[in-house]
């Protein structure tokens, strides 16, 4: 059979350009073996796209030369290098090596002149491998220079400059000299903020969130900051802070910030589950902002099957803002507490100061009045409590949804005295401890431990919001919410004087987002000080990191109760 000889021309052409788009490959060897220097001079030679073996023998002599310039940045000045070109189906560039001996550093100056040299935080750059004798390396010479002035941008020294930059090589003698010499001339300061934009707050508010007075040392992590706590305060759309070297006069920068108001009204509505309270929703109703003085005020509610609650708030900012607040607050709550047997409908009221300290702890000061009314089993009662009461909380963390490392320390305690505004004398006290460590980033441990008591000379008169129980998620798993409590003649939890609870937990990652648990907790709530009957409960579960936090699905068995195994689900941080 005979074909047109247009036809066998086109498929003789498609033969050869399929072979021409076979990659070329770059075989770089070394000896003695280097994996640094091999993965530098592969990288300064780049791919080898598709060339042939013609068009590889004349690429070689360039690669050489790219492949001199790499040995010399990690400070090989003499390499022996022999290239060979391979043919065949997959054409290959050979470049065999002998680095030779390396240049190593004899005089290396590194010296900070000027203002800057007397400020403990401008570092002046002693890695390893800029001292005497250590190989020569022209990237850690060009990162010691970049330190330097990236430093000086950070601390305002914007006029400084380099009277000595210099790296003198003797390539026949081995050896290489540094003089890096830096003249930091004066810092710069921050003039006065000024607020641009149609916001309706008043001028002292917006000061209130500068984190420095006018003519504080310049430092760009404090422009990072009041950028930052502008977005936090919840009343801006958009933010920009503009402080800019070219605009300073007399070496003081002028900060200007643009503000775009945010909608004053927001609304959220949600939907969740737990094995504790079943299906719940959630919604709530924010004003961000009432008046010039940045007030502001709403609401929230959740309702499931055993509990149904609504909460008001009142905020009026302090000194700081962000951190510091005098609230408002009510709310009423009506639960099922332990069984359908026990009721609670709560109403609260009263005020808080919310601050934060210098060592980071957050502290909410409150004095709350509330009134309980309540049935456990065969017992009813009406409470009325005037308390005031303490809490601190702190919180170490590496990533506030899914952490790695860190701890959470929670303290509460309140008192109430009869015959001031109260018809009990009570002192309540909460405690909570959390841990957590990663080691080789897939071996997670995780620790909890919450203990709880109250002192009080008429514990019958006590309601059931200040008594304490054990069990469920975040309690004693492989046990019913609220389920391990004293009980009364007729089998009715009513509650305990005291509780702890605690859980080991240790968690393998096996994929990104995935991860198994085994665990074992142990708790119970008590009425006498003495060694507690501890509850035990054991299990497995899964993790998976949602955009909000770990879903923890969980397999439990109660060690010392009848029944099965239990599943609980929550989710959320874990700290």
């Amino acid at each position: 059979m005979k074909f047109p000889g247009r036809i066998t021309s086109g498929v003789l052409m498609l033969i050869t350009s399929c072979a021409a788009l076979a990659q070329s490959e770059l075989d770089v060897r070394i000896k003695p073996s280097n994996d640094e220097l091999k993965a530098n001079i592969e990288g300064y030679i780049g791919s080898l796209g598709d060339r042939d073996e013609e068009a590889l023998l004349r690429f070689s002599r360039g690669a050489e030369e790219q492949a001199r310039k790499a040995a010399q940045a990690l400070g090989y000045y003499q390499p022996q290098i022999d290239t060979d070109v391979k043919g065949g189906k997959t054409p290959r560039l050979v470049m065999n090596i002998d680095p030779g001996e390396p240049v190593h550093l004899r005089n290396v100056t590194i010296r900070i002149d000027g203002p800057a040299a007397s400020l403990k935080t401008f570092r002046v750059p002693k890695s390893n491998a800029l001292k005497t004798g250590a190989v020569l390396n022209h990237g850690r010479y060009e990162d010691a220079k970049r330190l330097i002035q990236n430093q000086a941008s950070r601390y305002g020294f914007f006029s400084g400059y380099f009277t000595r930059q210099k790296l003198a090589v003797d390539p026949r003698a081995g050896v290489a000299d540094i003089e890096l010499i830096y003249e930091s001339g004066p810092r710069y300061t921050l003039g006065k903020v000024s607020f641009e934009g149609d916001t309706p707050f008043d001028e002292e508010l917006l000061q209130r969130m500068v984190p420095f007075k006018a003519g504080e040392p310049y430092d760009s992590e404090l422009i990072a900051e009041l950028n930052q706590n502008l977005q936090a305060s919840g009343y801006f759309e958009g933010v920009r802070v503009d402080a800019a070297p070219t605009a300073s006069k007399n070496d003081v920068i002028p900060v200007d910030v643009k503000l775009d108001t945010r909608k004053p009204r927001t609304m959220g509505l949600g939907l969740g589950y737990s094995t504790d309270v079943g299906p719940r929703v959630k919604a709530n109703w924010t004003r961000h902002w009432v008046n010039p003085q940045g007030h502001s005020y709403g609401w929230e509610t959740e309702v499931s099957a055993p509990r149904q609650n609504v909460g008001l708030f009142y905020d009026i900012p302090l000194d700081p803002p962000l951190t510091d607040k005098l609230r408002f607050a009510g709310g009423y709550q009506s639960e099922e507490i332990a069984d359908k047997d026990s009721l609670s409908k709560l109403l609260t009221l009263g005020p808080e100061w919310h601050s934060k300290l210098p060592s980071g702890w957050q502290r909410v000061v409150s004095l709350k009045w509330q009134r309980e009314e309540y049935r456990l089993g065969d017992d009813s009662g009406l409470s009325n409590l005037l308390m005031p009461g303490v809490s601190y909380s702190y919180l170490k963390s590496d990533n506030r949804i899914d952490p790695h490392n860190g701890y959470r320390l929670q303290f509460e305690t309140k008192v109430a005295k009869e015959g001031l505004g109260s018809d009990n004398n009570l002192l309540y006290g909460t405690a909570l401890v959390k841990g957590l460590t990663t080691v080789f980033d897939k071996h997670r441990f995780l620790g909890r431990v919450q203990v709880g008591g109250s002192a009080t000379n008429g514990y019958k008169s006590v309601p059931p919001s200040l008594r304490f129980f054990a069990g469920g998620d975040q309690s004693v798993r492989g046990y019913d919410y609220q389920s391990l409590s004293p009980e009364n003649s007729d089998g009715d939890r009513i509650g305990g004087r005291y509780m702890i609870a605690g859980s080991v937990e240790y968690q393998y990652s096996i994929a990104e987002k995935w991860r198994v648990a085994t665990f074992v907790d142990q708790g119970n709530s008590f009425n006498k000080l003495e060694l507690p009957d501890l509850k035990t409960g054991v299990g497995i579960g899964v993790r998976w990191v949602s955009p909000v936090g770990p879903i923890r699905l969980d397999l439990a068995h109660a060690m010392d109760d009848d029944g099965g195994i239990r599943l609980h689900f929550s989710m959320g941080p874990e700290l």
